[in-house]
């Protein structure tokens, strides 16, 4: 798979792999790219099959589930039974063991995604969910968690069921949705307070599979940058950007093992 990579760009891995094995704070956020390397469409994909008159944009919002909670609530349980099936790739297991590396190392490991799958957990990784989760459904009325689905998930996704009928709230009888941020709606507190505080206080910052262009991947770049991190892109289709430091310019899946086992040599 280093074959796929030209001089120039191991040379760049080599010189991101040094500042990766010396500094002890480190912040990663993943987008649709890393994703769409183990098969998963990104957000922005034109909709096959029944839904290829609709935007996304026009499904994913609270307006939309307003109008008709049965077209949206459909719609979701197609996107999930494209994802069902996929795994992680090279990419996602490379950050799982540099996750679990890191605590052995002394070294402060935070990784956000932007993704709503659970690949990164499918690889063993503990991610922050700026966007929520594919796989986990709420109350659109009173929030409760949809234990049921939840419950599901822990034990096998294929007790999932796919089925497209609306379901109500056992607390409030208010319609279930995923538990997903849509358009119009704010991140959640949480997660983005932890993804700001370690992006803030991180040595280095690395994007993966997202441009640095776009919120709020740009907002925890540039965060970083201001307060003298060394800021990292890893994308096939680099962001003309001047917060970046480094860019390799590849995908992910070929990329992160070798960044990983240089910084392993070097450390």
């Amino acid at each position: 798979m280093v074959a796929e990579l030209s001089p120039k760009l191991i040379a760049e891995v080599h010189r991101a792999a040094k500042l990766l094995a010396v500094r002890p704070q480190i912040c990663i956020l993943t987008g649709a790219g890393i994703s769409a390397e183990s098969g998963i469409p990104t957000f922005r994909d034109k909709q096959t099959g029944l839904w290829e008159h609709y935007r996304a944009e026009d499904l994913a919002s609270p307006t939309a589930f307003a109008r008709d909670p049965h077209l949206v609530w459909s719609w979701y349980q197609w996107r999930r039974q494209l994802v069902h099936d996929k795994k992680p790739n090279p990419a996602h297991y490379a950050l799982a063991q540099w996750q679990q590396d890191a605590k052995n190392h002394k070294q402060h490991f935070t990784l956000v995604t932007q993704n709503v799958d659970d690949l990164h957990e499918q690889a063993g990784s503990e991610a922050i969910h700026l966007h929520g989760h594919l796989w986990r459904n709420r109350c659109h009325d009173c929030g409760t968690l949809y234990q049921n689905e939840s419950a599901a998930l822990d034990s096998s996704k294929k007790a999932i069921s796919f089925d497209d009928r609306v379901i109500t709230c056992q607390q409030c009888d208010g319609y279930i949705r995923p538990d997903i941020v849509w358009f119009g709606e704010a991140l959640p507190i949480g997660a983005w307070q932890t993804a700001e505080e370690a992006a803030a206080n991180c040595d280095v910052f690395i994007s993966i599979g997202t441009s640095s262009l776009v919120y709020p991947a740009a907002g925890l770049a540039q965060l970083a940058q201001q307060n003298g991190a060394t800021v990292i892109e890893i994308n096939p289709n680099p962001t003309p950007n001047t917060i970046v430091d480094i860019t390799l310019a590849a995908n992910a899946g070929v990329t992160m093992p070798l960044l990983m086992q240089k910084v392993t040599a070097l450390a």
